[in-house]
């Protein structure tokens, strides 16, 4: 029973559906899993005796013949998701205490398939980071680790990464909006999935960018990812950017067959100074998709390298509207006031105290570019600058080409700490591959393809049409076939 935590998603729904197992005792592995790891610092907020509920329920369920693809698998659901009951901060001391009398649509949705939630995992402070050093419940780590040094998960879905690469859940829920699943699971080893902008509800989930933010799954197969997205996409009333069109059989798109698709080859995204261990994973990983029968081309797409200025004045802009609700006055964390104080020293010292010094950064960022003499000098000429690079995608995709192939990372996870005093425009360059993808709308998937000459993972990015996720799996699982990653964390922890 011990290994029950190891399945993935497909494997733990056939045994279930066998009655080989029941979801209390998947769920009880999970949870002793868990409660193991807390050198990984992954959960922050356990709910044992609901998933065991929940896991009684789906095991009922089962056996009445009313199982979905989900029922009874249990997850780990990212602290941005609002879950009814349960602590849901954000990752921020600004929502100490709050606990939503609500429950965010993704999460809904997946508790209505079955799924069976084990807690609430570890982030960046309202999203806001790509190393998971944000969060006032301290770093999450990567299961990985090489010579004693403790390495970044990525972020900000740096718990979600974690606690799915060391088997503590089957699956996890995380958000993406500037790269925010996609480089996590790029630097753990799993398959992480950024969907379409509209896909899934962005209703219940703590919003960063709203323009940006999308949610996914994080799994440990492309096959997973396939099965758990079927559960979280669909259109929802409560979200006036949510798409009214019908979510497919996401896993049965997934044929294995890409011959005659073209994959494009950006000879923008090869950056001066690139890693030639990622150069070779990106040559590796074209010919791998050729051998298959795809047909690989070069492609431009002029206005990448405006990418990441313009992502970074549009993200904190609207960070900077969206946090202007965290004040101390309806939920979350009020500062202790001197006498003679009023309610401007409220705001002021609850928004000091609550906010770490990454989301007050951003948060001054977007009210200076969104101020009346800077608006059209950075915000709407960001504005127009994203149209541009959603215009070069588009162009590409007119011509025929089905996805395209990037690294997703510019480089293995990196040690904790090591970048945290930096100019913080270094940490930025983790998202130089992945903001595209969210300024544009698009899919995006990383999957693991090898490992460096460290023994850690790097991962390769596929990016898709709109709407198109089921090719881009597809796609995706071919090439995790044909690089044939299988290696795992040594457990430490």
């Amino acid at each position: 029973m011990s290994k029950l935590n190891e399945l993935t998603i497909a494997e733990a729904r056939d045994k279930l559906a066998a009655r080989e197992i029941t979801s209390v005792e998947l769920t009880q592995a999970c949870l002793s899993a868990v409660e193991g790891a807390g050198a990984l610092n992954a959960f922050v907020h356990h709910t044992p005796d609901l998933a065991m509920e929940q896991a009684r329920a789906a095991d009922a369920r089962i056996a009445s013949g009313d199982e979905s693809s989900m029922t009874g698998i249990p997850l780990g659901i990212k602290d941005l998701f609002c879950t009814k009951g349960v602590p849901s901060q954000a990752g921020s001391a600004i929502l100490n205490g709050f606990l939503p009398q609500y429950e965010s649509t993704v999460s809904q949705k997946l508790f209505d398939a079955g799924a069976v939630m084990l807690g609430k995992l570890n982030m960046d402070e309202f999203a806001m980071g790509s190393s998971n050093e944000t969060s006032t419940y301290g770093d999450a780590v990567n299961p990985w680790k090489v010579d004693d040094r403790k390495l970044t998960p990525g972020g900000s879905s740096g718990g979600s990464a974690s606690a799915v690469a060391a088997d503590l859940c089957l699956a996890a829920t995380g958000t993406d909006t500037g790269g925010s699943i996609r480089q996590p699971a790029a630097f753990v080893g799993i398959t992480g999935l950024k969907p379409t902008y509209g896909r899934c509800s962005r209703w219940g989930i703590v919003a960063f960018a709203s323009s940006l933010d999308q949610a996914g799954p994080m799994t440990k197969t492309v096959r997973d990812a396939a099965i758990m997205f079927g559960a979280m996409a669909g259109h929802d009333e409560k979200d006036s950017t949510s798409a009214d069109l019908p979510v497919p059989d996401f896993e049965a798109m997934l044929t294995g067959d890409i011959r005659g698709k073209k994959i494009g080859i950006p000879k923008e995204y090869r950056m001066d100074a690139m890693p030639q261990e990622i150069e070779k994973l990106w040559s590796d990983g074209a010919e791998m998709l050729r051998d298959a029968g795809a047909e690989i081309v070069d492609i431009s797409l002029p206005h990448t390298k405006y990418a990441l200025p313009a992502y970074y004045v549009i993200a904190p802009a609207e960070a900077s509207s969206n946090l202007a609700r965290y004040d101390g006055v309806r939920f979350g964390h009020r500062a202790k006031l001197a006498e003679g104080d009023g309610i401007t020293e409220m705001y002021e010292k609850t928004r000091a105290e609550g906010f770490g010094p990454e989301v007050q950064r951003r948060v001054m960022v977007g009210t200076y570019v969104l101020s009346a003499g800077f608006y059209d000098a950075y915000y709407n000429r960001a504005r127009r600058v994203r149209a541009l690079i959603k215009k070069d995608f588009d162009d590409v995709f007119a011509e025929g080409i089905d996805a395209i192939l990037t690294p997703a990372t510019p480089s293995a996870a990196f040690g904790l700490g090591e970048m945290a005093d930096a100019d913080p425009v270094q940490m930025y360059m983790n998202d130089v591959f992945t903001v595209t993808v969210n300024l544009a709308g698009l899919p995006g998937v990383a999957v693991p393809t090898g490992l460096d000459k460290s023994g850690l993972p790097l991962g390769l990015q596929l990016i898709g049409r709109p709407w198109e996720e089921g090719e881009l799996l597809n796609t995706a699982q071919v090439l995790e076939d044909a690089a044939g990653f299988v290696s795992k964390p040594s457990k430490w922890w």
